[in-house]
């Protein structure tokens, strides 16, 4: 994040006009705990990773990210591609997602996962799979598809097409982009929505064209 404790957003327009501001941003430190922010499991803390080998998203993108999701959660059938320690998809079953399905590469992230399904006592779809791999593997469309991998990768393109290859996204569905760089470019079967940015992390929402 930003030294200086500010974040840019940046909001990209039907017409294409880009508007800015300012408002605080927060950076989670090993120090402060990763909590489900609002609905019926809102204030339980999550187990995460230890130290800064994983990145989870902070609660105060969290916040903003759902703040703009609003009432798109409820009832939503949700995808959390990247979920390391599921706190996302978790946010999405707290604010009342009929369905989220979690996936991650790494065992690790699976075993906090499970910890933090069995905290809040829920259930949800686990699959330990590379993305691409799940994505093929999804029967049925999405109305939210979370996408947070390591900032070092860029997969957008990827993710993209095989989304729209496999028809995942329900008219009116939303891609959600976490990352450290801006989109660039277009990309067939969707267009950029919104994107904003955060210190260092740049979320952008992509819906069907």
């Amino acid at each position: 994040m930003a030294s200086n404790g500010k974040a840019e957003f940046i909001q990209t327009s039907r017409c294409g006009k880009r508007e800015k501001r300012h408002a605080d941003c927060h950076q989670t430190s090993a120090g402060d705990k990763m909590r489900i922010i609002s609905g019926k499991h809102r204030g339980r803390v999550l187990a995460e990773f230890k130290g800064w080998d994983v990145r989870p998203t902070s609660d105060r993108v969290k916040e903003s990210l759902f703040n703009i999701l609003s009432s798109r959660v409820v009832g939503a059938r949700v995808l959390d591609l990247f979920c390391g320690s599921g706190a996302l998809g978790l946010e999405c079953i707290s604010r009342g997602a009929s369905e989220v399905c979690f996936n991650d590469l790494s065992p690790d992230s699976i075993t906090i996962l499970k910890k933090n399904l069995a905290k809040i006592k829920e259930t949800a779809a686990v699959t330990c799979r590379d993305f691409r791999l799940c994505l093929k593997e999804q029967r049925g469309k999405f109305d939210l598809i979370f996408v947070d991998p390591p900032y070092a990768q860029d997969y957008r393109a990827e993710v993209l097409s095989l989304v729209k290859e496999g028809d995942l996204l329900n008219e009116g569905g939303l891609v959600v982009y976490e990352s450290e760089t801006r989109s660039q470019g277009e990309f067939s079967g969707f267009r950029l929505c919104d994107e904003r940015g955060y210190g260092r992390t740049v979320v952008a929402f992509y819906g069907r064209v």
